[in-house]
């Protein structure tokens, strides 16, 4: 039984869970044709962003990291040195491909800053569609703990994603954002709470 609600004190209880595959970090152009060869193996992708945090106003910020994530292997590509590559930008537009992320809308908004002709296909945001069928918790941490039963760190959210070089602690969280939200939609679709979504 998932839960459909939750308490900051029920999270804070649970066990800290995080990505345990592999993690590549993208920085080069010579890269992208592995990403491609990896992905085009799956039809379900765990999808996020991040972004370095603008603490002004009117200081606004690309895009500097675009993570998608199987459930072995974490793909992060550093668009801040590489920009958006068109075989990535591929990926994202390939209808045959679902990319599950959260808050997706504005992460596609900020990607098209990159990429005037980036057309989106076949995005589920885990946040607008789980409301659908009665979740009244949602968000990467809500749902990680309710569905999953973890606790996953947003320690790293505000740091600095432009920095020359990427922590250990940045990859690891960067590459936990988008395999989680792959993990609760499998999670969520084998055990039947979204067929309501696509049986309508």
């Amino acid at each position: 039984m998932i839960l459909k609600s939750i308490t900051k004190d029920q999270v804070n209880e649970l066990e800290l869970g995080q990505f345990d595959g592999e993690i590549v970090l993208v920085n080069s152009m010579d890269q992208v044709q592995e990403v491609v060869d990896e992905l085009s193996m799956h039809d379900l992708i765990g999808f996020d962003t991040e972004t370095k945090p603008a603490f002004r106003k009117g200081v606004y910020n690309y895009v500097s990291l675009l993570q998608l994530s199987t459930s072995d292997v974490a793909f992060l590509i550093r668009l801040n040195e590489i920009g958006l590559p068109k075989e990535i930008q591929k990926i994202m537009e390939d209808p045959s491909v679902l990319k599950i992320g959260a808050a997706v809308l504005d992460d596609l908004r900020a990607l098209r800053k990159h990429a005037e002709d980036f057309t989106p296909a076949s995005f589920f945001d885990l946040n607008d569609q789980l409301k659908k069928v009665g979740f009244q918790n949602i968000g990467v941490r809500n749902l990680a703990a309710m569905v999953l039963e973890i606790r996953i760190s947003k320690s790293e959210q505000v740091s600095n994603w432009e920095a020359p070089t990427l922590t250990e602690k940045q990859m690891l969280y960067a590459a936990t954002d988008a395999w989680v939200c792959l993990e609760i939609y499998k999670k969520l679709q084998y055990q039947g709470y979204l067929d309501e979504l696509f049986n309508r």
